[in-house]
């Protein structure tokens, strides 16, 4: 009987890298093949010539500069014009400074007007009609993701779920009869122990969500959530023997994430709140900053954590969240504003405010968003070079006060001479370990990298390396690094420039969260410590995971689509 278990065992251990492929792979293929023909929305006839301009996004920008959604060739056109914007009362028209205005049937545009059918908006020396969109029927060049896609049908979303959870409780199997079949006799009769009572609760959280969304919030696609379930499950069952209660700890933190994910898709709904919210929103983040700085709690060298009775909780991580509520805006606001010194200093108090707690990582992943959003913003690279050259002078000063990060330095890249030290006792064992785990892994729970203190978060890479095999450990990594491209895609489309600058900035966080993990851990960058998307342990992580994600879900014109009934 022992034999034919460890047999099953080891046979799984074969399986399990095979089969998060697959999974990740119809997560994505999924999403591509759900994607509808892209066609124009509304047309823009010259009256004149009788030329018709294809509008194609629900905010689309006008003027004279190449960069313009709908670029005209005019001197009296500005640079920067409009705006014509859609919304659900229907299309709309901002003038945003132009030296000769905007006209709607003769009339100047003062403030944020509606336009209907047929009116006739004069833009420099031209005017144009409003025409419907299905005047003009040529198919428009799609994003890359979507292109040449196979005409098979997606995987409905409860099939999906189906070879998820079947992972997942293959996961609680293997963690179950890990270090032998005695050890699983041992503690199949103790539900507080056993790995399979916690797959259970796991596979009853997801197939709740699941049903929510499908039939209470009525979302017409679960691909994403699909995708994030998968990881967050492993997440939860890598903790499966090593610490049962932070793995609890870890799902339902998991639970108020997916919470925190549907409530942020609810309020994004409309991109104008966003502008009524901003001010209170960037209060606030300031506010949980400065509660951090006085009663912060040192741990691992920062003063990131406060201690609220048995519970510990990490305001930066949902600083995060309010972060891109202050960078994103609508399009018209945008243009309108062309500054970013609001933004600028907003960034540099959190940035400062971590780097005064210690927690140079996130303050990384702060300064790295900046860029993007700031890129996204104006397209100007002037202000990226002046924060490139910016943050070189205060890594310099980091480098000269804070002896604990010099040491990290030191050892970066020479961590095979510092095995004993805290330069590079961590990256030597997880490197060692990642080797002994191979292409397949030892099993859930058979690893000794679990000893290493921090191998359930910041280490975690190696951790899966080890015990679930490198292919699954870089199949995951992939995964998390293509979230950045499906945002990419979805924003082409987005019924906001909000929406499209907030994906970018929530998936390229998570990018960029994950590379510093997986590249620190194995000695490529200097070890940063933060978290591995939606894997890692930590409830403040996995509940600003969510909240991020729900940045890239609600990019996806899809999400505020409700099921139709046949």
């Amino acid at each position: 009987m022992a034999l034919v278990m460890d047999i099953a065992v080891v046979a799984l251990r074969m399986l399990l890298p095979v089969y998060t492929i697959v999974i990740v792979y119809q997560c994505f293929a999924s999403m591509r093949r759900k994607r509808r023909t892209e066609r124009s929305l509304v047309l823009l006839q010259d009256t004149e010539s009788g030329v018709k301009i294809p509008v194609l996004f629900w905010e689309n920008s006008i003027g004279r500069s190449r960069g313009s959604d709908i670029a005209l060739d005019d001197p009296a056109v500005s640079r920067n014009h409009c705006v014509l914007l859609r919304r659900k009362e229907g299309w709309f028209i901002a003038d945003t400074g132009s030296k000769t205005g905007t006209f709607v049937n003769g009339s100047r545009v003062r403030r944020r007007t509606q336009v209907k059918i047929d009116d006739v908006i004069s833009i420099g020396n031209r005017e144009y009609a409003l025409k419907r969109g299905d005047e003009f029927h040529e198919d428009l060049k799609s994003s890359w993701f979507f292109s040449k896609v196979s005409n098979k049908p997606a995987m409905k979303s409860y099939k999906l779920m189906i070879l998820i959870t079947l992972f997942h409780i293959f996961m609680g199997v293997e963690a179950s009869f890990c270090d032998g079949s005695a050890h699983f006799k041992e503690y199949m009769f103790s539900p507080v122990y056993d790995p399979l009572f916690l797959c259970a609760a796991l596979v009853a959280v997801e197939w709740i969500y699941f049903a929510v969304s499908s039939f209470a919030l009525k979302r017409v696609s679960f691909e994403i959530e699909s995708l994030c379930l998968f990881l967050t499950g492993i997440g939860v069952m890598l903790l499966a023997r090593q610490n049962m209660r932070s793995a609890f700890v870890q799902l339902i933190a998991a639970a108020i994430g997916m919470v925190v994910f549907c409530a942020l898709i609810k309020f994004i709904e409309n991109p104008d709140r966003i502008g009524k919210w901003r001010l209170i929103i960037m209060i606030a983040a300031v506010g949980f900053l400065a509660i951090n700085l006085v009663f912060g709690k040192v741990t691992n060298g920062s003063a990131n954590w406060i201690q609220i009775g048995s519970i510990t909780i990490q305001p930066s991580e949902f600083v995060k969240i309010a972060y891109i509520f202050v960078g994103a805006s609508t399009l018209d606001r945008l243009q309108t504003k062309q500054n970013l010194i609001e933004f600028i200093i907003f960034s540099m108090v959190c940035v400062g405010a971590l780097a005064l707690m210690g927690d140079f990582g996130t303050a990384l992943i702060f300064f790295m968003s900046f860029l993007i959003i700031s890129f996204v913003r104006s397209g100007d690279f002037k202000t990226l070079f002046l924060a490139l050259a910016g943050a070189g002078a205060a890594g310099i000063i980091v480098l000269r006060f804070k002896a604990y990060v010099l040491d990290r330095f030191k050892a970066w890249r020479h961590v095979w001479q510092h095995t004993q030290d805290a330069g590079g006792y961590q990256q030597a064992r997880t490197l060692t370990y990642i080797a002994s785990g191979g292409l397949f892994g030892v099993g859930i729970g058979n690893g000794c990298l679990k000893y290493v203190a921090a191998s359930e978060s910041d280490l975690v890479f190696g951790l899966m390396s080890e015990e679930m095999g490198f292919i699954v450990a870089v199949t995951i990594a992939v995964a998390v690094a293509s979230l950045f491209l499906y945002a990419r895609s979805v924003t082409t489309r987005a019924r906001s420039t909000f929406y499209s600058i907030s994906a970018c900035c929530a998936a390229g966080m998570l990018v960029i969260q994950m590379a510093l993990n997986v590249f620190g851990a194995t000695d490529i960058l200097p070890l940063t410590g933060v978290t591995f998307p939606f894997i890692s342990a930590g409830g403040s992580s996995i509940i600003s995971c969510w909240g991020l994600l729900a940045f890239i879900k609600a990019a996806d014109e899809k999400t505020y689509s409700l099921k139709v009934k046949k």
